[in-house]
């Protein structure tokens, strides 16, 4: 007789405490649950430790080679195998998966939607947090590397990314006793940095019903995508301020990025699409987080596009931009969302506003725009 799909909850997040205390919770709720974690710490040596756990403490270990130089490989290549052993034991009811520190879990939670082969069911997707320390991990700009905490030797993320795209992308954050008081604007923080989701005390009975209660992984993924971001919207409340910034010029690209180092540091986070002129097809990702930013080449905007080609788009894009559509230059435009504590506003408004063609520039035309000097050539076509 076939067994019914395992079901996988993945819980992660960089505060460790939290983590390790929303994992003990869900395997004292549920009976026959297992906990499953790659310990990274060892991979420039070229392992990963797995790690497999009950309520009452460690049940086994082994290792993993690692795969391409690169801990998260090795994780991906381990991890569905690893589950699947579970799967097939048939004595297992849930799998917990404590991800490593710095894994973020959309990738694994892609991994498991995709590598599942009908063996294993993804209930549900967790970050814990400690929300004491809101507003410290989204400032600190170090590298994961200098903390020993990267995952492979290409990695060059830095605390403050890796921790918001960890809370902003799980549909559940599960609220650990926090390490010190919890100010009003460390709560109103991280509710602003992730209004839609699900908030929720560990030690709160319901918090094992919420965190198997499912999860439409493609609905995340679009979520995430620049090209159809379900951005926050303005809210203000308790010296916390999210603002967004909508236009429809392009940005000069020199002045803009001239503009970075200040406009990075006026808020903790802020994401969001955006175009420039001498890349008038280009739809671009903006993600900055403590300082640092990162800017993608997303792809092209629809308008960019021949009709016959949309079907290849995404809907929850070509939703987005349908909504969005501005008879002169289709979906282009800047949408930007800034949030931080005692944020100011106006000057980014100011800031950006300086950024955009003025009204010679505009009038000049895409052939002008052409000619413009590239300044985001090394953050958009890095030389290998």
């Amino acid at each position: 007789m076939r067994l019914p799909p395992l079901p996988v909850v993945l819980i992660g997040g960089l505060h460790a405490d939290a983590r390790r205390a929303a994992v003990r919770a869900l395997l004292r709720a549920v009976p026959g649950a297992l906990a499953l974690h790659h310990d990274l710490s060892r991979a420039t040596k070229g392992t990963v430790t797995r790690v497999l756990a009950d309520g009452d403490g460690t049940l086994g270990s082994g290792e993993a080679p690692l795969t391409n130089d690169c801990a998260c490989c090795a994780l991906r290549d381990d991890l569905v195998p690893a589950l699947t052993r579970l799967a097939e034991a048939g004595t297992c009811r849930l799998a917990v998966v404590e991800l490593w520190d710095t894994v973020e879990p959309q990738a694994m939670a892609e991994t498991l939607l995709t590598h599942g082969l009908g063996r294993l069911r993804l209930a549900g997707v967790v970050t814990a947090v400690d929300p004491a320390l809101t507003r410290r991990s989204l400032a600190a700009g170090q590298e994961l590397a200098g903390l020993g905490l990267a995952t492979g030797r290409d990695d060059t993320r830095t605390v403050a990314e890796t921790w918001s795209r960890q809370v902003e992308y799980a549909p559940l954050l599960a609220l650990a006793d926090p390490s010190g008081r919890v100010s009003e604007t460390d709560a109103e923080l991280l509710r602003q940095l992730h209004p839609t989701a699900r908030r929720v005390a560990v030690r709160d009975p319901d918090y094992p019903r919420q965190a198997v209660a499912g999860v439409d992984v493609a609905a995340l993924a679009a979520r995430q995508h620049p090209g159809s971001a379900l951005l926050p919207q303005r809210a203000d409340a308790h010296g916390v301020a999210t603002m967004v910034w909508r236009q429809r010029r392009p940005f000069h690209p020199e002045r803009l990025y001239a503009a970075l180092p200040k406009l990075t540091s006026l808020a903790p986070r802020s994401r969001g699409r955006f175009w420039l002129a001498d890349r008038p097809d280009s739809l671009l990702g903006w993600d900055a987080a403590g300082g640092s930013l990162v800017v993608d080449n997303v792809g092209p905007w629809l308008a960019a596009l021949p009709a016959d080609d949309w079907a290849g788009v995404p809907a929850e894009w070509r939703a987005a931009a349908a909504l969005d559509w501005d008879s002169e230059v289709g979906d282009r435009g800047q949408h930007l969302v800034f949030t931080g504590a005692r944020l100011k506003a106006d000057r980014i408004r100011w800031l950006l506003g300086s950024c955009l063609l003025d009204d010679a520039e505009y009038a000049a035309g895409r052939s002008a725009w052409l000619r413009l000097e590239s300044a985001f050539d090394q953050l958009l076509d890095p030389v290998s």
